[in-house]
């Protein structure tokens, strides 16, 4: 099994925040982007690509790691507007999708020491990425779970 990052045009490989990672955070009510076929959950209650989990209601506190490319500002967006929950993206600072919606808008930012090991939907441990990964924080208390949460990296609080 290919377990790179590298990718074709044609293929579309879901990557997975390591569990042990996820349970530093705490417990999760909603996870609106698990795979269909998923070796492990992150959340008590998960939509898949099936439920279309953009266009779903969220409620309580979302653990968020979504579809990288184009769209993820939608859901980033989603999330800031919910206002509890954490994400996990790659840490392209400098990026549109930063500054319309983690600079002004998100309460707290971890960024992760070193590059994570995702999963890959097989439940096989993937190579690591070509870019290094930042959770970000809407709401206070998730901002004070990232600061206490264990997780190595540096956590800068943004109001």
């Amino acid at each position: 099994m290919n377990t790179s990052f590298e990718r074709s045009e044609n293929t579309k490989v879901e990557w997975l925040t390591p569990p042990e990672l996820v349970k530093c955070l705490g417990v999760f009510d909603l996870d609106p982007c698990t795979p269909i076929n998923t070796p492990f959950f992150h959340a008590k209650n998960n939509y898949t690509t099936l439920d279309d989990g953009l266009k779903k209601e969220w409620f309580g506190r979302v653990y968020l790691n979504p579809p990288y490319g184009r769209g993820m500002e939608l859901w980033l967006e989603k999330l800031k507007f919910h206002g509890n929950g954490i994400a996990l993206i790659f840490a392209r600072t400098e990026t549109k999708c930063f500054f319309e919606h983690i600079w002004n808008d998100a309460d707290a930012v971890l960024f992760v020491k070193g590059r994570i090991r995702f999963y890959h939907v097989s439940g096989v441990q993937g190579g690591t990425p070509g870019s290094p990964s930042v959770f970000i924080a809407y709401g206070k208390e998730n901002a004070n779970t990232l600061k206490t949460c264990g997780i190595e990296g540096r956590f800068l609080n943004l109001k």
